[in-house]
């Protein structure tokens, strides 16, 4: 066999044996932003058969451009242990008391390299289009690559089947969103719908975004920029202690979730 074809065998081997084996999880979190990478890197840690799932090409989210492309962003003081144990560094700033920068593209890798060394599968460039729905519960997510849903092509999708879907797809509250318009579920929300994301209040954001994460309806639970759409909270721009935040209580919530 040429080189060139042992190349190309090892890598639709190996790829063909991590999808099959994610095909069937306990977790499967839709987006690949902080408060997502910081909740699989926690339901991994504890045993958590975790995969994560990525529309774009590149995982991250919104933390790579910083703010307006200054690869810079601000974190809170009460997330810096969470940034030591991925390794992140930061500085403190002379503006603000209790605040710290960090490195958005530092930021940005240094999470995705945490969340799959404890074990999480993270697959890029594909994009969920439906879910599972049995029995009045998510159980799932249904499949296919970014660029066939972006070319509009008449290709059927896969399916991954899991005990819970995260949702961590930022403003759009993608999953939830399905699930609602789809299934025609009633959320756990004052009105059983999606609030809708208001303007920008830093303050009011970075707490709305910690505080709104967690299970929305039996077996799917959201995190970070979506359950903060989902509850009607304000936006804060770059500053990502409350995705930190937001990532490490869903995780724990679905850890209750499983008896993990």
């Amino acid at each position: 066999m040429s080189l060139e074809n042992v190349i190309s065998t090892a890598i639709v081997r190996n790829y063909s044996e991590k999808l099959t084996e994610n095909l069937e999880v306990d977790a499967a979190i839709v987006g690949a932003g902080p408060s997502a990478l910081v909740a699989a890197r926690i339901l991994s840690n504890a045993g958590v058969k975790t995969a994560i799932f990525e529309r774009q090409l590149a995982p991250g989210g919104g933390v790579w451009g910083g703010g307006m492309l200054f690869n810079e962003i601000i974190v809170q003081e009460d997330v810096l242990d969470t940034l030591n144990e991925f390794g992140i560094s930061h500085r403190t700033i002379e503006e603000a008391d209790g605040y710290h920068a960090v490195d958005s593209v530092e930021m940005a890798s240094g999470l995705i390299f945490g969340a799959v060394r404890a074990g999480a599968k993270l697959f890029n460039s594909i994009s969920v289009e439906d879910i599972i729905f049995k029995n009045e519960k998510v159980g799932g997510l249904v499949i296919n690559w970014t660029p066939v849903m972006r070319l509009g092509m008449f290709v059927d999708p896969l399916t991954v089947v899991s005990e819970v879907v995260l949702d961590a797809t930022g403003h759009p509250s993608a999953i939830v969103n399905l699930a609602v318009n789809k299934a025609k579920i009633q959320l756990s929300t004052p009105t059983g719908g999606i609030l809708g994301e208001r303007p920008m209040w830093v303050e009011s954001g970075e707490r709305s975004a910690a505080e709104s994460a967690g299970e929305y309806y039996p077996g799917l639970f959201a995190c970070g920029m979506s359950s903060n759409n989902i509850m009607g909270g304000y936006r804060m721009g770059p500053v990502f202690g409350g995705m930190i935040k937001s990532g490490k209580k869903a995780a724990e919530q679905i850890l209750q979730r499983l008896q993990k």
